[in-house]
């Protein structure tokens, strides 16, 4: 007999209008959207595949490799915000739908006329091509077809695509399109491409929990393992898979829809990408086995929950998907993957309880436990750290360590645990910067990790304080350099005469780009960045003709600033 608690709870199933079953019964209109796009639907990207810290929040959606494609609102409404974000989603609308619904479209290479009006006016009125505002609903009405935007590549997009979404107006939840009856027509079932299984033994999982790799062979949705016909376990264990989605045979690699785990034919771990909240969608790193993915690249998705994981994606859960064995019987364990067309591939595979075969890891205490559901601090000689409630999702031996100086830094090295536990949220880190730090300097130091990438500083009671995102090696280091302006299109005294557009690339050294102003004879012009290239460009309007003077301010996070300056004729 197994040790199961029961925690949960109701399973979400299935609605849909597609000629395949979907796997969700929750009642969404299948109706009131048509596709952003002319052309047929093709995947680049799933709702919820694995991306770096988060779940894919919506469908990348090809444009066949090009831009300026029509993309059109999928149904009536209005505009509800609209951003011109730095990285991220480039240019993109949101349409509130009046049904519940809001629909958001991104990397847009150019909005339509009355949504581009309202953004350059917000643009000039704020001095920034960086925007993010909300309209009234009597401001810009859209119908169902209406053309909003031309698709592109803005943004932190790694190709032409439209991202599209579709939000709970209400939670802001996001939610998978194709139980909407948005989706390319999919009838290839899921790949199953390895299995893992984890030696728990009653701890809290970690970079330390022993695993075993299990090939896995077949295909056409049944798969069996490669050797081992029956797995020996000894003690508490869980297990994870390898899986992935291809619209078409040979697609791009997407996410698949529902993972369900049985033990003799108990459900003991259900989990289903239905919907999500941004706020909880950093928790991927819980889902997956984040230690694999960052030492070898492996992608795993563990199909045991830590307590500390906000996410409502599992909807059934025994024990949090840990078991534990007794006796000499052989047990059956299937997963079950499934897309969101309802397309389906099992692994079915056997388990034995062996005492001999059990497997701990080594004992490790570290110099404070850090509890996942409480508060934690920790200070040392130079250091002092704090952790707010809810940033560990499992309990945490903390590993310190302090080490020597850095080349080039003013504090030494201090190894907060390792980079191979997550963390959900940011937390406060405080290093006290050695006596080679003078005054002066105080406000250009920056706390680094172990790459030297910064993680922002600003001084406090003697101390450099930030807030990084992750553990690892921490130390201070100054920036007292400005950022660094290189002219593609302008000289001085360069004859501009036909020219629509000037171009400039930007950098920094370390603490990174904060602000860049660009004016003609002392009046604000908008200047576009693309982060992708480092690109900053102006396009000129018909009523700048004669002599001017072109400036450029670049102004880095610690304050150093950069101008580039040149007359022009046009």
């Amino acid at each position: 007999m197994q040790k199961y608690y029961l925690a949960a709870l109701l399973l979400s199933c299935c609605y849909s209008s597609f000629s395949q079953e979907t796997p969700s019964k929750r009642p969404y209109p299948q109706t009131d959207f048509r596709s952003p796009l002319d052309i047929p639907i093709s995947l680049a990207g799933s709702f919820g595949e694995i991306r770096s810290n988060h779940f894919h929040s919506g469908l990348d959606l090809r444009t066949n490799q090009q831009e300026g494609l029509p993309v059109h609102a999928a149904a009536d409404g209005y505009i509800s915000r609209l951003r011109v974000q730095i990285g991220g989603g480039g240019n993109i609308v949101y349409i509130n739908h009046g049904n519940g619904y809001t629909t958001v479209y991104m990397h847009l290479q150019r909005f339509s006329e009355k949504i581009a009006s309202r953004v350059r006016f917000n643009q000039f009125m704020s001095h920034s091509f960086d925007i993010d505002f909300p309209l009234f609903p009597a401001e810009i009405f859209v119908k169902k077809g209406e053309v909003i935007a031309l698709s592109g590549n803005t943004g932190g997009s790694a190709g032409p695509h439209l991202h599209f979404e579709i939000r709970d107006s209400k939670t802001e939840e996001t939610i998978n399109a194709p139980l909407f009856g948005i989706g390319p027509n999919d009838r290839t079932k899921p790949v199953i491409s390895g299995l893992y299984l984890y030696r728990l033994n009653d701890l809290p999982f970690s970079e330390r929990t022993p695993k075993q790799y299990f090939q896995v062979s077949g295909g056409a949705g049944s798969y069996r393992l490669n050797q081992s016909p029956v797995i020996n376990i000894g003690g508490e264990a869980g297990v994870g898979i390898m899986t992935y989605d291809q619209s078409v045979p040979g697609g791009n690699k997407n996410g698949v829809y529902s993972i369900q785990l049985t033990l003799d034919g108990t459900v003991i771990y259900f989990s289903e990408l239905e919907r999500f909240s941004f706020s909880n969608s950093r928790a991927v790193n819980s889902h997956i086995d984040y230690p694999a993915l960052l030492s070898s690249g492996r992608s795993i998705q563990k199909s045991f929950v830590e307590p500390g994981n906000p996410l409502t994606i599992y909807k059934k859960l025994v024990n949090g998907g840990r078991f534990t064995l007794t006796g000499d019987s052989i047990h059956n364990m299937v997963y079950t993957i499934k897309d969101v067309y309802g397309n389906t591939s099992t692994l079915t595979f056997k388990v034995k309880n062996n005492p001999k075969a059990a497997l701990a890891a080594p004992p490790f205490k570290g110099v404070k436990t850090l509890v996942y559901n409480q508060d934690n601090d920790f200070a040392a000689p130079g250091m002092r750290v704090s952790f707010p409630k809810g940033i560990f999702y499992s309990n945490v031996e903390l590993n310190y360590s302090e080490n020597a100086k850095p080349a080039g830094a003013f504090s030494k090295s201090y190894q907060v645990h390792t980079r191979l536990i997550p963390v959900h949220d940011a937390y406060t880190l405080w290093i006290k910067p050695d006596s080679a730090l003078r005054a002066e300097w105080q406000n250009k130091a920056v706390i680094v990790d172990s790459r030297g990438i910064s993680q922002g500083g600003v001084v406090e009671d003697g101390f450099i304080k930030a807030s990084p995102r992750y553990l690892g090696s921490f130390y201070v280091k100054i920036d007292t350099l400005a950022p660094v302006i290189r002219s593609l299109t302008l000289t001085e005294g360069k004859s501009l005469a036909g020219v629509k557009k000037i171009f400039f690339k930007i950098s920094d050294n370390l603490s990174g780009i904060k602000t860049f102003y660009g004016s003609i004879d002392g009046q604000w012009v908008l200047m576009e960045y693309d982060l992708k290239t480092a690109t900053l460009w102006h396009t000129f309007g018909e009523s700048v003709t004669g002599n001017h003077i072109f400036k450029l301010v670049v102004t880095d996070a610690k304050g150093n600033e950069k101008t580039f300056t040149a007359n022009f004729n046009r």
